[in-house]
């Protein structure tokens, strides 16, 4: 299974973003995939994740509100729509993926990571 997160880069306190994760190697049916993020100094967190088959989406209770992940099944490429963007959302944002049979928190698969820096 490879990853490969893409949409970072430097943006203003208030705007907007789409971060995309293309996703390839097999079916992806059978997979959960997510976002987290890992802020300078800070542990990674947890973002939100999707179930491919069927869409179903899981946020983290703290990030409510702001993000909407998304998947496109034709593409295999999941999103994270970021809206009102703070100071405090800069980061890495990595995408990863794990099998339904793997239980969470762990995730199988991880891509590189993309860099989001917001400027006040």
């Amino acid at each position: 299974v490879q990853l490969q997160a893409s949409g970072g880069g430097l943006v203003q306190a208030g705007d907007s973003l789409t971060l995309s994760c293309a996703a390839s190697g097999r079916a992806f049916s059978n997979y959960i995939m997510g976002w987290f993020r890992q802020a300078p100094g800070k542990e990674r967190e947890f973002v939100a994740s999707i179930r491919w088959s069927g869409g179903m989406t899981y946020y983290a209770h703290s990030l409510w509100g702001r993000f909407i992940i998304s998947r496109d099944s034709a593409k295999n490429t999941m999103y994270l729509y970021v809206d009102s963007l703070k100071p405090e959302d800069t980061g890495v944002y990595y995408c990863a993926a794990r099998l339904t049979t793997t239980e969470a928190p762990k995730y199988d698969y991880w891509g590189q990571g993309t860099q989001v820096t917001v400027s006040s």
